[in-house]
């Protein structure tokens, strides 16, 4: 046979088995996968992992920390903050529970502002509700490491020596802010049909614990100065006048009236 009719057979091709996506068999007819690429490497650092990366800046931030508490220390700052907090604490988180009051009944008005600012009052109003309880807890630390209570009448309203019906209102009003932040945190529990009036009138028991905490910051301890007690008429002032815009007939629309433009 001459050279020129000679013919090579092809190359036989292996067949690749993909996933029909109609009938969910193996075809042939498909391409073949791809294996999924490696991950990179950095270039710069190769090999070096996540955790790698952040300990320079746990580093540094101890680092930062020790000098600052050294520098603190050495120029008697310290004291300056334990009187901050002995004597501060109670009031930031009277001021904070009030933008809390403040902003829970602005979130509630739908005359004003519209959903999504509804839902930037409630986020202001849920910060500054946990914010103020958590001044409230280093306060009530700060008396009962000073010894200017007892555990007893942070317990149980009343049982104070020396001021029993004051420091009692302060202890009824921390527990009155801590059931309306709990049941605030599981409104979703009081969704159900006839509950959420039981939540409204949970949640509404914050204004007697404020006017309660108003009455323990001004009389309770020692003489306040100027501006905290400008402080307190300015918190009085607010949250009496919002209340009476809430509260105000034809404020809010209805239910039905919603239903309706929605």
């Amino acid at each position: 046979m001459p050279p020129e009719q000679i013919r090579v057979p092809p190359a036989k091709r292996r067949p690749t088995a993909l996933v029909d996506e109609r009938r969910g068999d193996s075809s042939p007819r498909q391409g073949r996968q791809r294996p999924n690429p490696a991950p990179r490497l950095d270039a710069e650092n190769p090999g070096r992992g996540t955790a790698a990366r952040f300990v320079p800046r746990y580093t540094a931030f101890i680092i930062v920390s020790t000098l600052a508490i050294v520098f603190a220390i050495s120029n008697q700052s310290m004291q300056r903050l334990w009187a901050f907090v002995e004597f501060g604490s109670g009031v930031f988180s009277l001021l904070l529970l009030t933008f809390a009051v403040l902003w829970g009944v602005a979130a509630s008005d739908r005359m004003l502002l519209d959903p999504n600012h509804r839902l930037i009052a409630q986020a202001i109003h849920r910060g500054s509700a946990v914010g103020g309880i958590g001044f409230l807890g280093l306060h009530i630390w700060s008396k009962l490491a000073l010894q200017s209570t007892s555990w007893q009448a942070t317990l149980i309203p009343g049982l104070d020596g020396a001021q029993p019906i004051l420091i009692g209102l302060g202890t009824v009003a921390g527990y009155l802010f801590v059931a309306v932040m709990v049941t605030g945190a599981v409104r979703g529990a009081f969704a159900r049909k006839g509950q959420s009036r039981m939540w409204r009138a949970l949640h509404m028991t914050a204004y007697l614990a404020w006017g309660a905490s108003l009455v323990h910051g001004l009389r309770a301890g020692r003489p306040v100065a100027d501006w905290v007690d400008w402080g307190y008429g300015v918190a009085l002032t607010g949250v009496t006048v919002v209340l009476m815009m809430r509260l105000a007939p034809g404020r809010n629309p209805s239910a039905e009236k919603r239903k309706k433009e929605q």
